[in-house]
């Protein structure tokens, strides 16, 4: 979920410029609202995200499996 060797984002935090440039919050708020939610399943989580805002199923995969994999926002992923 790093860098590769060019230097581009990769894995789920690759997704996070457009993310933040489609639905206007940055990856942190979405990050908190995830970790706020009582949901705690992966799927559970995705579809809220889609439900209730919106979201497209790869954007919101992306933000659910950083964030439960410990991922702590944008500067995290390099952004």
């Amino acid at each position: 979920m790093g860098d590769d060797k060019t230097g581009r984002v990769q894995g789920p935090a690759s997704y996070f410029p457009s993310i933040e440039k489609k639905y206007g919050r940055p990856i942190d708020e979405w990050q908190a609202l995830i970790r706020a939610s009582d949901l705690t399943k992966h799927m559970e989580l995705v579809n809220w995200l889609k439900t209730e805002y919106g979201m497209g199923h790869g954007h919101a995969n992306a933000l659910v499996a950083y964030t439960l994999a410990g991922g702590t926002g944008a500067t995290d992923a390099g952004a």
